[in-house]
């Protein structure tokens, strides 16, 4: 189905020239002179090639169907990531080029969007945001709580993020996983 190009968002799948590309980011800029556009960076499912593209932001592109699913990740081994379909039990393995750099938030039982296209896991999205606990930080310094500060912190699952200063090693704190930022301190 065509879309206008402004729509297209990370996780899409745009078919160009007879092949798949998954859109790993898309900003649109609007110039003070000229036609706005949108840049985007995709990488081609076959071969894993990355893309840049720019289309004028009104521009119709060519949006692949794709099946879009919920499964909870279960493992990790030697063949990849194994995730399952919550009312089936169905299994499905994800290569670990397809997970990339987001391996580090699959805990076991956290539940995922996977895409796939002809029974084929093209592209994962994680929950927005997650809850981790800190591993380490700087200690706590007294009278530096009102501060808006932010200090380094080591989750347990290897994450950096930045955290207030009141957050200590061991607080369980909710995190998004689009660009690794605190949210808040974890309720539970």
């Amino acid at each position: 189905m065509k879309v206008i190009a402004s729509s297209l968002r990370k996780g899409n799948v745009v078919e160009m020239d007879d092949k798949l590309y998954v859109v790993l980011t898309a900003q649109n800029f609007h110039p003070g002179k000229g036609t706005p556009v949108t840049q985007v960076d995709m990488r081609r499912i076959s071969d894993g090639v990355k893309v840049s593209e720019r289309w004028r932001t009104t521009e119709q592109v060519e949006r692949a169907h794709v099946d879009e699913r919920e499964y909870d990740f279960l493992y990790e081994d030697g063949e990849g990531f194994h995730f399952m379909e919550p009312e089936s039990y169905e299994q499905i393995t994800v290569s670990p080029d397809v997970i990339g750099d987001q391996n580090v938030f699959l805990t076991e039982g956290i539940r995922v969007f996977i895409k796939t296209y002809q029974d084929v896991a093209i592209a994962i999205e994680l929950p927005q945001k997650v809850t981790v606990e800190i591993a380490e930080t700087e200690p706590v310094v007294k009278g530096q709580t009102a501060s808006s500060s932010y200090k380094p912190a080591m989750c347990t699952n290897g994450v950096r993020v930045m955290v207030p200063p009141h957050i200590s090693a061991g607080t369980r704190i909710i995190i998004s996983t689009e660009d690794n930022s605190y949210v808040e301190r974890a309720k539970d």
